[in-house]
């Protein structure tokens, strides 16, 4: 019984781990492609986004996202999507990929965003 805690314990701090690793790589690659050029899109509602929003983003309301797509012209674009937390902007992503969008990160909530482009 004590050796299943530990090896439990060992593995919750390697996942806890890795996550942020992870989380430290998505966020610099977040960070190079919106310096690159990408097309950034906040899919919060439309009040969300005029109450704040990162720099130089565009507003597509994730429920409004699959009929808004020629917004996006070039499917080879870099786009970076982001939300509140990060759940809206993951079903923005799968939308996007979906669809045949290329190279489509989820960057998170909007105070997961790069402080300057």
């Amino acid at each position: 019984m004590k050796t299943f805690v530990i090896v439990g314990v060992i593995i919750g701090f390697l996942f806890v781990f890795v996550k942020k690793i992870q989380s430290k790589g998505d966020k610099q690659m977040v960070q190079e492609w919106i310096q690159s050029g990408a097309v950034v899109v906040d899919v919060r509602t439309k009040s969300e986004f005029a109450e704040g929003h990162f720099p130089g983003s565009i507003n597509i309301p994730v429920d409004v996202l699959p009929n808004e797509l020629g917004a996006i012209k070039n499917k080879q674009s870099k786009i970076v999507v982001y939300c509140r937390s990060g759940a809206r902007s993951e079903r923005a992503k799968q939308i996007l990929t979906a669809s045949g969008y290329s190279s489509v990160i989820n960057a998170g909530g909007l105070g997961d965003m790069p402080n300057s482009r």
